[in-house]
């Protein structure tokens, strides 16, 4: 099969190509799955799991790619829920090879039926971003109606999912990103719009939540703005600055089927979009990786056709 390999950790995007490899087959509790339509980190390549095993044994060249969606062509031992020929999306595994291929095996309960009128590419979006923001929102920062809620980086793949997820959750939310960000950001349901450019410290007032996916000096202005009581939680890098009589914390995703498949059904209701950018063809999927023209929205590899 074909697929998109990482060789060379030191050697960042210009280690990646597209090669050759082995059929992946089923371990136990595993599915293999004929990838439709596959989503990627470009900061995965920086990653540990993408270097090693669970083990911690070097598993280079590895698939990276960690957003899947297609259809199941083997079971494991052992694996229950699915069947051969189903529609599923989810996670690829952190420490296995990924989904900028052909095939993938999959552990079973990373995956979730994705109805026949969902879009793969949709699809493909909607897994890590939708389960990011969910457990970001309710796990960690455990919002309730009425809270302030600011959310950084509203634009993006994960952004714009926690303010759909916040407003609906009866929350006040201000969105911050690029100027041209803003009229996107404000048509999800966002009460302000805060441009990062500016002085949105001073304009922010105090929250109740702030999300952060964007980091650096974003994430250390944010934690003075976070009242008593209240919750920091990022998911780009742990964080240096806790607030005042406050909690910070720095989350990784995890699979999660109930959850996968409630946001599929938000999508198929309308009470949720993806915000889908570039879709481009798997022998693209390289340059895809290397930084460039901004794009609005995830880039989303098309891998086979429906």
């Amino acid at each position: 099969m074909q697929a998109i390999t990482a060789s060379d950790r030191d050697a960042g995007v210009s280690g990646l190509a597209l090669t050759e490899l082995p059929h992946p087959h089923a371990s136990e509790n595993d599915v293999v799955v004929r990838v439709h339509a596959a989503g990627f980190t470009r900061g995965e390549l920086d990653w540990p799991g993408t270097w090693s095993d669970r083990a911690g044994r070097d598993r280079a060249p590895s698939v990276p790619g960690h957003e899947v969606s297609g259809v199941v062509t083997e079971l494991g031992y052992g694996t229950t829920g699915l069947t051969v020929g189903q529609r599923v999306f989810g996670l690829a595994d952190w420490t296995r090879n990924g989904s900028l291929a052909e095939y993938v095996a999959v552990e079973a309960r990373n995956l979730a039926p994705l109805p026949a009128d969902v879009d793969h590419t949709a699809a493909a979006a909607l897994a890590i971003s939708g389960l990011t923001a969910w457990q970001g929102l309710f796990d960690h920062a455990r919002i309730v109606t009425g809270q302030t809620v600011l959310v950084h980086g509203a634009a993006g793949g994960v952004g714009s999912v926690a303010v759909q997820l916040a407003v609906e959750a009866g929350a006040r939310v201000i969105g911050t990103g690029r100027a041209a960000d803003r009229d996107y950001v404000l048509s999800l349901g966002t009460h302000t719009f805060l441009d990062l450019s500016g002085d949105w410290p001073a304009r922010t007032g105090e929250v109740d939540v702030v999300f952060d996916a964007i980091g650096g000096d974003v994430l250390d202005r944010s934690a003075a703005l976070v009242r008593a009581g209240g919750t920091l939680v990022t998911v780009a890098q742990p964080p240096t600055v806790r607030p005042r009589d406050g909690r910070a914390l720095f989350f990784v995703v995890e699979p999660d089927r109930a959850r996968l498949q409630d946001l599929a059904q938000r999508l198929r209701d309308g009470r949720l979009t993806v915000r889908v950018g570039a879709v481009r063809p798997l022998a693209e999927a390289v340059a895809a990786f290397t930084p460039g023209q901004r794009v609005p929205g995830r880039t989303i590899i098309r891998v086979t056709e429906d």
